[in-house]
């Protein structure tokens, strides 16, 4: 599925931003000898001082090559597409500057990801562009990031364990301590406040995509509970996360004839999961009037996240529970810093993932687990991240 000869076998958008940075960074320290890669944003002044620290951290660095493009500049997206094997973009929110580099993409037959978790966003990409990546032979990854990456490739190393043909059940609980940026809080706020266009979305690609004949895959909103098998108070999370999952597990015959994935935040205390709740509620509340999102957007400038040492003392984990045929197991994904340095460490690995490793036959649309699966798993893991087997009975 390798496109024609290209320049670079990455690009990376976006690039002098607050996780672009450190993904650039992440690149020049662990991108194999060999490897084209390249640096783009709208600011050549901004991607030359890039450039500067990143030859601090790899002398190589001073050579590397720099492409400007602009989200609202069609022509500089199709240029920049066309250009590379593999680009990835942290250009959010998606929403508002991400689908003319889908478009460009899809249209050159270039791989592409994203770090998106707007599911309004990737329904809406594949009803518009996911045919003609497939006709293109391009491969679109969203959600390469903390969302979904962790969760996606957790509950696929999870139904590994389990016996294949049956029924399965899993469920995840994520616990974190961990920093946002500005970016981040405005993709989250712009999700929050755009429920009726996220429905229509979710709706229109139920009208497009094809049925899951003989089979189901499910990820329904669990109830709030009290979780035996891991001591915590389980919250639901409606993320992006169990989307991506549910369809992971519509794409692959090993999740078995009937699967289903409940996504919970974890937490110790019953009097902080009820302030949890109503903070949530709260913050739900005030996205729905234009003047209050945006008062609130404004209380974290975009661009800006936790300096390297808060970084540094930030943590997740998620643990699954998995049942099915007789069997039931406790795996765990954990990891560093989950916004920013985790996320640059997902993003880049997976860019790399698909400009060098031998992967699943299959184009379009794709999940992080059915487009890169166990080999992106097997990258995180000599990178550092955990993928264990806690318990099985």
């Amino acid at each position: 599925m390798e496109p024609p000869k290209r320049t670079y076998d990455i690009v990376l958008f976006g690039a002098t931003g607050f996780v672009g940075a450190l993904t650039a960074q992440y690149l020049a320290v662990h991108a194999p000898e060999g490897c084209r890669w390249a640096i783009a944003g709208r600011s050549r002044s901004k991607l030359e001082r890039l450039r500067e620290r990143l030859t601090e951290l790899n002398p190589a660095c001073a050579t590397l090559a720099l492409v400007t493009a602009d989200s609202t500049d069609p022509a500089s997206l199709r240029a920049l597409a066309e250009s590379s094997r593999v680009v990835a973009t942290t250009v959010g929110p998606y929403i508002w500057y991400g689908e003319g580099l889908v478009e460009a993409c899809a249209e050159a037959g270039t791989d592409y990801l994203d770090l998106t978790g707007e599911p309004e966003f990737v329904d809406s990409m594949y009803v518009r562009h996911d045919a003609r990546a497939r006709e293109r032979g391009a491969r679109l990854v969203h959600a390469c990031g903390f969302d979904s990456v962790p969760h996606d490739l957790g509950v696929q190393f999870t139904v590994h364990q389990l016996p294949a043909g049956s029924p399965l059940r899993v469920d995840g609980f994520v616990r974190t301590k961990a920093m946002f940026s500005g970016g981040t809080l405005a993709s989250a706020l712009t999700v929050l406040g755009r429920g009726a266009q996220t429905a229509r979305a979710a709706r229109e690609r139920r009208l497009h995509e094809p049925r899951l004949v003989g089979r189901r895959a499910r990820a329904p909103l669990g109830a709030p509970h009290f979780s035996k098998e891991t001591g915590v108070w389980a919250l639901p999370m409606p993320t992006i996360d169990p989307q991506i999952i549910a369809r992971s597990a519509a794409a692959d015959e090993r999740y078995g004839p009937d699967f289903r994935y409940r996504h919970f935040v974890a937490v110790r205390r019953l009097p902080v999961a009820i302030g949890g709740v109503v903070a949530a509620g709260a913050v739900a509340a005030a996205t729905q009037l234009p003047p209050a999102r945006t008062w609130l957007m404004n209380r974290y400038e975009a661009g800006q996240g936790p300096d390297e040492a808060r970084r540094r003392r930030s943590w997740f984990t998620v643990r699954f529970v998995g049942e099915g045929g007789g069997r039931r197991v406790f795996t765990e994904v954990s990891g560093g810093d989950p916004g920013y340095d985790e996320t640059a460490k997902i993003l880049a690995e997976g860019a790399l993932c698909l400009a060098f490793d031998e992967l699943p036959d299959r184009v379009g649309q794709l999940t992080p687990a059915t487009a890169m699966g166990t080999a992106l798993t097997e990258r995180l893991r000599a990178a550092g991240m955990r993928f264990r087997v806690a318990d099985a009975r």
